[in-house]
């Protein structure tokens, strides 16, 4: 398939919840919501819905200034604030 605005080529895929076939532009059929398989033409098994991996939470460290929300990445600063992590007492 070609895209229609840079003429470059797309990879397509057959879902398999609904059985469309269509431009692999994401993770997730565009008609459905099922999740794709990275590769083109095969399709993730699943629940239909993208929930298929649940994240993680036990292992994230909360930002340190207390009126922030985000988390701590892996150099050491909030992905929200961009404050450096300081372990409080």
């Amino acid at each position: 398939m070609l895209c229609e605005k840079c003429t470059g080529e797309i990879d397509v895929a057959t879902c398999g919840a609904c059985g469309k076939s269509v431009a692999q532009l994401g993770p997730f059929c565009y008609y459905c919501g099922h999740k794709l398989d990275k590769e083109a033409g095969k399709t993730a098994a699943g629940d239909g819905q993208g929930f298929d991996e649940v994240p993680d939470f036990s292992d994230r460290i909360l930002c340190s200034d207390g009126t922030c929300i985000g988390v701590i990445n892996e150099q050491g600063v909030c992905k929200v604030c961009g404050k450096p992590y300081t372990p409080g007492p």
